[in-house]
């Protein structure tokens, strides 16, 4: 977390970097899933993009999973795919969909985006990272300073945990085409609302030349 006063300069804000990819899981990304984001399967090629550039520089990977409460909860009122029969990111259910062979834990996140071993998932049973999951102490533990958050839906999960990332003291950049929603006008003034108060909003490319860039510097000052 940052403490101390005057402006962040570009270095503070991507400085000790952890990337964070919000709930980009089978039952939102998948074809056909109960809380399908087709917009989400856009942001693969980003997302790899990321995921290489971050391993490459030796920054953590975050992994963010939605799980829902197999009894009544008030997010189900807004989330009625959570209730029987459907089960919405249930964990342990399995669910069969328009582009997979073969049934999938509907909690577990893309084939596409799957974890290393030693990467951190964290399970969530709410919108955001943060709340009641340990996750601010487990970054810093990690010697994290600043986040990259990417994932599903802009306006809801993704922007929840960046949110309450700013609160933490987390300097945040959200990944523009690397976020995705199932509305473009929310999704748009999500990225705009943020850069306004809460942090930065980049794309891809830009994001991965300021890690190389940060990481080039380290190895000359070492």
């Amino acid at each position: 977390m940052r403490s101390g006063s005057g402006p962040l300069t570009i270095a503070d804000r991507g400085c000790d970097p952890a990337l964070v990819i919000v709930d980009m899981q089978n039952d939102f990304v998948r074809v056909g899933a109960p809380l399908e984001v087709a917009a989400a399967r856009d942001t693969i090629a980003p997302h790899r993009k990321l995921i290489a550039a971050f391993r490459a520089a030796g920054r953590p990977v975050v992994y963010t999973k939605f799980i829902s409460h197999p009894h009544e909860m008030l997010l189900w009122q807004w989330s009625p795919q959570c209730r029987p029969p459907v089960k919405t990111c249930w964990k342990g259910h399995e669910r069969r969909y328009g582009d997979s062979d073969r049934p999938l834990e509907c909690t577990e996140i893309i084939d596409e985006l799957r974890p290393a071993d030693d990467d951190l998932i964290i399970e969530k049973y709410g919108y955001g990272a943060f709340h009641d999951t340990g996750f601010a102490d487990r970054l810093e533990a990690l010697g994290v300073r600043s986040l990259v958050i990417t994932g599903t839906v802009t306006q809801i999960c993704v922007e929840e945990t960046a949110r309450e990332a700013f609160h933490h003291g987390f300097p945040t950049t959200l990944v523009a085409d690397a976020v995705s929603s199932f509305d473009t006008d929310l999704h748009a003034a999500t990225l705009r609302n943020f850069a306004m108060k809460f942090g930065w909003v980049e794309d891809a490319d830009s994001v991965v030349t300021g890690l190389t860039a940060l990481k080039r510097k380290d190895v000359v000052g070492a």
